[in-house]
């Protein structure tokens, strides 16, 4: 990454002509301050921390979600909603220097694929909206709950037309523990959200009409996925062309060929440069 590429990214994620796209790369220096295992963040990760340490059966150990599916077949939903509570919420990590930096940075708008709470404690102290993606539920035709939060309180759920559109707004597609436990992680969640999420009925309107014309930076996310490339592609709809840059060291063709469809510039580095001084 050249010194001029860095600052124009900087200055765009600072005013919020740049969104930043965090994928589960960006957690890759965060540890147990007990123990000082590493978060299980990527999917190989966190399919062993499911199935207790050991590797499961290689079509399963393919992807989170395939093993997210065999567990909530065999244990029900609420066992995945557990293990993801109680990894992300119930046990104490240090700090990732990305969401350092984003702290000091506070980008006005951030969609954040991880399913921890480190963002949401990087915005703990200014009052933001939070948005979090839900599967699978009834009663409504979203498939997201809105979360207002003042500087000094907690977070309170709120209707889409009582969305303030001029706060920071923190994406939490694949869901979080905090405020309440949500997430998208079994086939049948991803099933159903992407295809809402298709639909239009997973994005808030107010978010809808902010993003048009906006330029994304991907951070610690390979696209080699299905699942994570289709989610992309609709959270990004609306950008501006091209579309922003994606940080992947050592690209494969096919994460060469997906950019070049999106409109997205391939960078062959990773996050911490963002991060080096100039």
């Amino acid at each position: 990454m050249t010194p001029e590429l860095r600052s124009q990214l900087v200055a765009g994620l600072k005013t919020g002509s740049i969104v930043p796209y965090l994928g589960p790369g960006v957690l890759a220096d965060v540890v147990a301050v007990e123990g000082g295992q590493p978060m299980p963040a990527e999917s190989d990760a966190l399919i062993l921390a499911l199935n207790g340490g050991k590797p499961m059966a290689p079509k399963l150990m393919y992807e989170f979600s395939r093993a997210a599916m065999h567990v909530e077949l065999k244990r029900g939903r609420n066992a995945v909603r557990d293990f993801l509570t109680q990894t992300y919420a119930q046990s104490a990590w240090t700090r990732a220097k990305l969401h350092d930096w984003l702290q000091a940075v506070r980008p006005p708008y951030v969609i954040d694929i991880n399913r921890d709470t480190q963002l949401q404690a990087s915005y703990a102290d200014v009052p933001h909206t939070l948005i979090v993606g839900v599967a699978r539920i009834g009663g409504s035709d979203y498939r997201f709950k809105l979360f207002a939060k003042p500087a000094d309180g907690a977070y309170v759920e709120i209707a889409p037309e009582q969305a303030d559109p001029a706060l920071p707004v923190l994406f939490k597609p694949m869901g979080t523990p905090v405020p309440e436990p949500h997430y998208i992680a079994s086939d049948a969640d991803y099933v159903d959200y992407i295809t809402e999420l298709m639909g239009g009925f997973a994005v808030p309107a107010f978010l809808k009409a902010r993003r048009q014309g906006k330029r994304y930076l991907l951070m610690g996310l390979r696209l080699t996925r299905d699942t994570e490339r289709m989610v992309l592609t609709d959270l990004i709809y609306g950008a501006a062309q091209p579309a922003g840059w994606a940080l992947i060291p050592d690209p494969s063709d096919k994460e060469r060929r997906f950019c070049r469809k999106l409109g997205l510039e391939l960078v062959e580095s990773d996050w911490p440069a963002l991060l080096a001084p100039t």
